[in-house]
């Protein structure tokens, strides 16, 4: 056995490249999440996520990891810190990627029109107002859409008498039948059948534009162009094999900006609180501002503004304007250690589509804060504007 020092280094190198090597490999790999609506679950039975893992794998030549959520909320999440390289979900987690470096592959089903309906003592949107609705989970894209097609008429949640929020949207039209809801939304083919089967029950009181229907898939630009290629070419056919319709239709990208805007956006003001900039709060951190990241924790170990003090706000309420902070947990502000009611704070999160910041600095005004800042752009306008960060 050869045991001269010369061996022994060109062993431990050989080592040291070998270990080297599989940790290259642990890291390449495609990560994908299929994300699903309450009401698609019998749709989302249908995926084989081991077969899908080796088509992915397959086409992208690298281990794939897929994984399936009907968290809505966590979904969206990720889309802001573009934790997967490939999002398989309906219209609305597609339309917030799409916003953060990822690019369309298409859609698995034909676009499809969501219509608002209500009891007959309900004659116009308008008349909504202090009346009750039922919706999904607040991420659903039936709640985007209600959202939206109550903002045409000037309304808010906040101006409804109550907001009941389920998992299953076609019990909405069952909480009409039983008197317990004034209106819900549904689908433009569930309300043809429930029509049918009850009819003069309720009618439609709004209808929104057309929306990409089934699952939308985007991958992220960043991944090399013959992948990019590979995994659009086997979403288009070879998906099949692994439950899930052939993704052969490429809605108007339009359509998903109209998602994207529908209610999701926080309001370009706060009253009592001062709206900045990335460059204006990298300036007032620079005199002592302490810049707060409301965000998860995930989320901040991953990437976030330089000197960022992290001060998660739990998020349950509305994303309303008039939403209520007791049903939110911010307890996490007293704890800063640089922070206190006579420090200049600037709140930030994900982006305008955000609510958490814009929650965060509300709540800490009403709570004493004399100078309280709110960086509507977070984390993405620091970033896109070149600001160092930190994390990761």
């Amino acid at each position: 056995m050869n045991t001269s020092p010369g061996f022994f280094s060109f062993r431990t190198a050989l080592a040291a490249l070998c270990l080297l090597g599989a940790v290259s490999l642990a890291r390449a790999e495609i990560t994908a999440i299929v994300a699903v609506e309450p009401t698609a679950r019998k749709a989302a039975h249908t995926i084989l996520r081991s077969a899908m893992e080796s088509g992915l794998a397959k086409a992208a030549a690298q281990n794939a990891v897929v994984t399936t959520s009907d968290d809505l909320a966590d979904v969206m999440r990720a889309t802001r810190s573009a934790g997967y390289d490939i999002f398989i979900g309906p219209a609305q987690v597609a339309a917030s990627a799409l916003q953060r470096g990822y690019e369309l592959v298409g859609s698995t089903h034909k676009s499809e029109q969501y219509l608002l309906v209500g009891t007959p003592q309900v004659t116009a949107v308008g008349a909504m107002k202090e009346r009750r609705i039922y919706l999904p989970q607040q991420d659903s894209l039936y709640t985007y859409m209600a959202r939206g097609m109550l903002n045409e008429a000037g309304l808010s949640f906040k101006d409804l008498k109550a907001v009941q929020h389920e998992k299953f949207p076609q019990a909405g039209l069952t909480a009409i039948t039983l008197g317990s809801t004034d209106a819900t939304v549904v689908r433009a083919d569930e309300w043809a059948e429930w029509l049918a089967a009850h009819p003069g029950g309720a009618h439609v009181l709004a209808t929104s534009q057309p929306v990409p229907g089934g699952f939308t898939v985007v991958v992220k630009k960043d991944l090399p162009a013959e992948v990019r290629a590979r995994l659009a070419q086997w979403f288009g056919s070879a998906s099949l094999q692994a439950g899930l319709a052939a993704v052969a239709l490429r809605p108007e990208a339009k359509e998903y900006q109209r998602v994207a805007e529908l209610g999701l956006f926080t309001p370009s003001s706060l009253p009592g609180v001062r709206r900045v900039t990335a460059k204006e709060a990298q300036q007032l951190q620079g005199q002592g501002a302490v810049i707060v990241d409301t965000r998860t924790e995930k989320e901040f170990k991953a990437k976030r503004i330089k000197g960022a003090l992290w001060a998660a706000y739990v998020e349950k309420s509305l994303k309303d304007v008039a939403f209520n902070a007791s049903q939110d947990d911010f307890s996490a502000l007293a704890k800063l250690p640089q922070a206190g009611p006579g420090q200049p704070v600037i709140f930030a999160c994900n982006g305008a589509e955000c609510w958490k910041s814009y929650k965060a600095a509300k709540v800490a005004a009403a709570k004493g804060y004399k100078t309280v800042y709110w960086l509507r752009g977070g984390l993405p306008e620091w970033d896109a504007d070149g600001l160092p960060t930190e994390g990761g």
